[in-house]
């Protein structure tokens, strides 16, 4: 097996304009996020390699928030997790593989975990 590198973020919120709730409410739902890329890594890292070799974490915050285009409603939460993904994969070459969980909040009744994850690994 090839030696990769794996980057997360994990328990990031944002509220999106997703699915019924959404639509029957006109407000956005909060999401709980949890984002993972998976990246070539160097042969070594020494403690002076550069910070340009490897991936900015606030990048993929950035992906599951301020890229997510403001007033559009995503109808099926896929489509959220999918424009995460693409969002990724534009902003860096190096990715080879992301997977987004989404976790609803607004439906959980008893502190269940009701959402999607989504794997899309790069398409040459």
């Amino acid at each position: 097996m090839a030696d990769s590198l794996i980057l997360e973020v994990a328990d990031f919120e944002h509220d999106v304009l997703t699915g019924i709730y959404s639509e029957e409410t006109g407000k956005p739902q909060p999401l709980r996020f949890a984002i993972t890329v998976r990246l070539k890594p160097l042969h070594r890292y020494d403690p002076d390699t550069s910070l340009d070799h490897s991936k900015n974490y606030m990048d993929l915050k950035f992906a599951a928030s301020d890229a997510l285009p403001e007033g559009v409603h995503f109808k099926l939460i896929e489509a959220v997790a999918d424009h995460v993904c693409e969002t990724l994969f534009l902003q860096d070459r190096r990715i080879e593989a992301v997977t987004v969980k989404i976790v609803k909040l607004a439906i959980a009744e008893a502190g269940e975990k009701i959402g999607i994850t989504l794997h899309r690994e790069r398409r040459e």
